[in-house]
């Protein structure tokens, strides 16, 4: 048996990302490969945890299936358990998991102590490495006290914590016309995908799987262009792993601008424009 195991349920830069994890944890490294259109959380929880039987760590990403089987499959196997970790490293007889708390302001080590380790890993948070043979899990239902019984897929994008460009839009956009006529071309032409804060998305003017934030979900672009966003705690702790923030906001003192690289005080409504103006200018 491996001394490391990653649980994929994709492809995906987020499985490259736990391969580059597992390998900074040494010892051999096992995959095995999940088909989310199959599964089933009460017959793929006992599949896998016969399957990582023996490990001394598992690794899962940050996606929603993953979240749920972590916790679970600890307890199945009688280790421990933590998640939204931005590092790992075996230290001491325990595994050290690093998560940002107080909305990415500081950062938490905790020590899991019982093995096996089980933890959940924020997407793009770690080099990304070759995956090895990927093994596939199979099991069947029978029995299961659960079952998911329709799957609706609202979005046909890819995830949102993989993407490298991120253009935002918060409660300052105004409605959902300055989404679609203003920052939807703009995110075409950078070939970005589309995110909001809570309040545009509570407000009906963005759909719930755009939303970023300490509720929503955590990102690590390498750009993440905030429109008309404050910059509460609350979404910088979904944020706090982008390698460059920049920020359009009319409000000078929006708490944005001291987290942000580039900022411009000023309407979106009049910046947007120019910006979508000059990339088509040097697309041409």
């Amino acid at each position: 048996m491996s001394d490391v195991v990653i649980v994929l349920f994709a492809l995906d830069k987020a499985a490259h990302g736990l391969a580059g994890a597992a390998q900074r944890l040494g010892g051999g490294v096992r995959a095995i490969g999940i088909d989310p259109a199959e599964y089933q959380p009460e017959a793929c929880l006992a599949a896998l945890a016969e399957a990582c039987r023996g490990a001394r760590v598992v690794l899962l990403s940050n996606d929603a299936y993953s979240q749920e089987l972590a916790p679970r499959l600890a307890h199945r196997l009688g280790g421990s358990c933590a998640g939204d970790g931005v590092d790992v490293a075996l230290a001491g007889g325990a595994l050290r998991v690093t998560r940002q708390v107080y909305g990415g302001k500081a950062q938490a080590v905790l020590a899991l102590r019982r093995a096996p380790y089980v933890a959940w890993l924020r997407a793009r948070s770690f080099a990304p490495a070759e995956i090895p043979d990927t093994e596939r899990l199979r099991f069947d239902n029978v029995g299961a006290r659960t079952r998911i019984v329709e799957r609706r897929s609202e979005s046909s994008e890819a995830r949102l914590e993989d993407a490298r460009v991120i253009v935002s839009g918060g409660r300052g956009i105004g409605g959902p016309e300055g989404f679609a006529g203003e920052l939807q071309p703009l995110a075409a032409l950078l070939g970005a995908q589309m995110a909001a804060s809570r309040a545009a998305c509570d407000a009906g003017w963005a759909p719930p799987t755009w939303q970023v934030g300490q509720t929503g979900k955590k990102v690590a672009p390498d750009l993440y262009l905030a429109i008309g966003i404050t910059g509460a705690s609350q979404h910088m702790a979904g944020i706090s792993d982008a390698k460059q923030i920049a920020a359009i906001n009319i409000d000078r003192d929006a708490p944005i601008f001291k987290h942000c690289r580039f900022g411009i005080v000023d309407d979106y409504r009049k910046v947007v424009p120019l910006l979508r103006k000059k990339l088509e200018e040097l697309q041409r």
